[in-house]
């Protein structure tokens, strides 16, 4: 059973912007416009990208009905509504789809973890609580549980349940995801460095930390894959990787969010338990971003 997905390519994982501690609406405003602008096909807002963890419901909901209120009709706007408590899963949700979401990405509970069969369970009480169509998202380096390829297999059967975002970077596992699911649903990379082997696999695109700041290269690459220019896409992969690198020389989003302050896009301000970037990976940033803008 082929389904509706909801984009095919890059859809940005953005950044919340702040500025002397609070939600910096007025930057967020420009950044989705940069992203708009520069062909991504999809935005995630509240991703951990996002930093929802140390957000106020109240700034969430705000940056949410930003996005939507700028980007709606245009792109989708996807929500990230996970929660280590099912029941705040399914609340997230549904909240999400009042606020006007289209989508929303739902992570593996975290810190009491659980068995595959909760997963199961899990993701089936969030996908019965909404009609928005669910992407799974995969970060066991984060969560300390991995979404197995046999059990999302299961869940690829639900309707609304349409992709997963995969950010264990196990290739193996994720050529496994892609024999068992097939066209069940899409699987969408949630590495940078990876996105063109996994597209390599049957992936539709990649949901990307890099292209907060350079969306033009990463939807680009994407779409050169789509199209079939395989070795356009492979070379843009390979030549993007310092910079991958660099992006991730922190705990994300610390470089991010510095490289987007070094062109000119939102201040580098992170919050507690998060700091601000080193000067040893500022300078990294610095050298690397000068080949792409």
């Amino acid at each position: 059973m082929k389904k509706n997905i909801l984009f095919e390519g890059t859809a940005t994982a953005l950044i919340t912007p702040f500025t002397r501690g609070k939600v910096d609406y007025s930057a967020l405003s420009k950044l989705l416009d940069f992203q708009l602008d520069n062909g991504v096909n999809a935005v995630v807002v509240l991703g951990t990208t996002g930093e929802p963890a140390t957000m106020t419901q109240e700034e969430k909901d705000a940056v949410v009905r930003l996005a939507v209120k700028k980007l709606g009709g245009k792109i989708p706007v996807i929500v990230g509504a996970g929660a280590n408590s099912t029941q705040s899963a399914v609340e997230n949700v549904r909240h999400a789809e009042r606020l006007g979401a289209d989508g929303v990405l739902v992570v593996t509970p975290y810190y009491n973890k659980c068995t595959q069969a909760g997963l199961v369970r899990h993701y089936t009480a969030v996908a019965k609580a909404t009609k928005l169509q669910v992407i799974c998202y995969n970060v066991p380096s984060r969560t300390g549980v991995n979404l197995l390829p046999e059990t999302f297999a299961k869940l690829a059967d639900i309707d609304n349940i349409i992709g997963i975002k995969e950010a264990s970077g196990n290739i193996a596992q994720i050529s496994k995801l892609a024999r068992l699911v097939k066209d069940k649903a899409v699987i969408y990379s949630g590495d940078d460095g990876i996105t063109v082997p996994v597209m390599s696999l049957g992936g539709k695109g990649v949901i990307s930390v890099a292209s907060n700041v350079i969306p033009r290269y990463v939807s680009t690459m994407t779409a050169a894959y789509l199209e079939g220019k395989f070795d356009k896409a492979r070379d843009m992969q390979l030549d993007m990787l310092p910079l991958v690198d660099a992006l991730f020389a922190e705990v994300n989003p610390i470089p991010v969010k510095k490289a987007c302050e070094l062109v000119g896009i939102a201040t580098g301000e992170v919050r507690l338990p998060l700091t601000k970037a080193s000067k040893k990976t500022t300078a990294r940033l610095k050298n690397e971003l000068k080949r792409f803008v």
